[in-house]
C-alpha cells in the first residue's frame, strides 16, 4: 500500500509504502529491474570500474554497490542473480494452514 502525499512533521509531504517480507514490497517487475541493475553492475566490475563509480553510473547508493562488488568478487555474476524472495519459511503445519484457510 503506497500513499502518495501524506503530511509529515513540519508540514512536509512524503511518500511511504508498506514493506512486506516477500521481496521488500517490490512487484515482480520491480524485482526484475533490480536484478537488471545488479547485472549491469557486474559488467562494470568486469571492466575494473570501482564500486563508487558504479554507484554513480547506475544511480544507486554506494553501500549496495560495495555489497554487490563483494558478492561478485566472491561468486561471480551468479552471486548477483535473484534467489527468490527473502524472509523465513512458514512455520505453520499443513493442518494449521487448512484451518486458517477455512477461517479466512
Amino acid at each position: 500500500m503506497c500513499v502518495e502525499s501524506l503530511t509529515g512533521v513540519g508540514g512536509w509531504l512524503y511518500q511511504w509504502c508498506v514493506r512486506y517480507a516477500d521481496g521488500g514490497g517490490l512487484t515482480p517487475t520491480g524485482r526484475q529491474r533490480r536484478e537488471s541493475v545488479r547485472m549491469q553492475a557486474a559488467e562494470l566490475f568486469e571492466l575494473q570500474i570501482k564500486p563508487s563509480e558504479v554507484a554513480g553510473r547506475l544511480r544507486v547508493s554506494v553501500k549496495p554497490a560495495y555489497q554487490w562488488h563483494q558478492l561478485w568478487r566472491d561468486g561471480g555474476v551468479e552471486a548477483l542473480a535473484f534467489r527468490g524472495p527473502g524472509g523465513s519459511w512458514c512455520r505453520l503445519s499443513p493442518r494449521s494452514l487448512e484451518k486458517l484457510a477455512t477461517y479466512l
